[in-house]
């Protein structure tokens, strides 16, 4: 599903269920020691999605651990994102001789509880969410823009080593299937070149939707 919304070159591996029998690493295993049943099974599948497109990348698999505010750590050579929702499960990597970063993100799709919005959008924002809903009811505009600012911050992060709060970056979503997050705080340097705004993709299929971000890699 996912891989419909980023380029070729990105290894794609998902999940709609939890598989019986997925093993993970000790490494892995002390991460989610204590946690309830439902956490465990997200976080081994994904695991597992991981090492998937590790494969198709002709990488060997390895632990996925958790490094600061909870990234995944990658191999080295490899940009990657995860995500997970109820009915679903997704790992995306690429070469880092290809991507400088990878954003992913899946919700259900489904309106935000009572609240959020106000929580996570700026003004703006709430405006043209209400403008979307009005004129596209079909599609939980809200929703989407949660999950687009989950995969800014995915996006973001493995740049920069620093926190985006939801208000430091102004989301435009095309209903085509596109959006812009226009960062409104200093963003990384790729290339000897500021980056102002994440430019990201969307679907809505399957009773989900999904956000993706790829950033290429400088050249040269």
């Amino acid at each position: 599903m996912i891989e419909q919304i980023l380029p070729p070159a990105v290894a794609v591996a998902e999940a709609f269920t939890d598989p019986a029998g997925l093993t993970l690493f000790p490494e892995e295993e002390a991460l989610v020691a204590r946690s309830v049943e439902k956490r465990r099974r997200e976080f081994t599948t994904v695991r597992h999605c991981a090492r998937l497109a590790l494969g198709e990348l002709g990488l060997d698999p390895v632990p996925i651990v958790s490094g600061a505010r909870g990234a995944p750590v990658w191999p080295g050579g490899v940009v990657g994102s995860m995500t997970h929702c109820d009915g679903y499960r997704a790992a995306v990597l690429g070469r880092t001789t290809a991507f400088a970063t990878l954003g992913v993100d899946a919700e259900p799709h489904a309106p935000l509880p009572e609240g959020v919005l106000d929580a996570i959008a700026l003004p703006a924002e709430r405006t043209r969410t209400t403008a979307l809903s009005a004129a596209r009811p079909t599609v939980c505009w809200d929703r989407l823009l949660f999950s687009a600012k989950e995969a800014v911050y995915k996006a973001w992060f493995p740049l920069t080593g620093r926190w985006l709060d939801f208000s430091e970056a102004d989301i435009v979503i095309d209903p085509a299937g596109t959006f812009e997050a226009r960062l409104l705080v200093p963003g990384p340097v790729l290339g000897g070149t500021p980056v102002t705004a994440f430019a990201g993709r969307f679907l809505v299929e399957r009773g989900l939707l999904a956000t993706a971000i790829s950033i290429p890699a400088a050249r040269p």
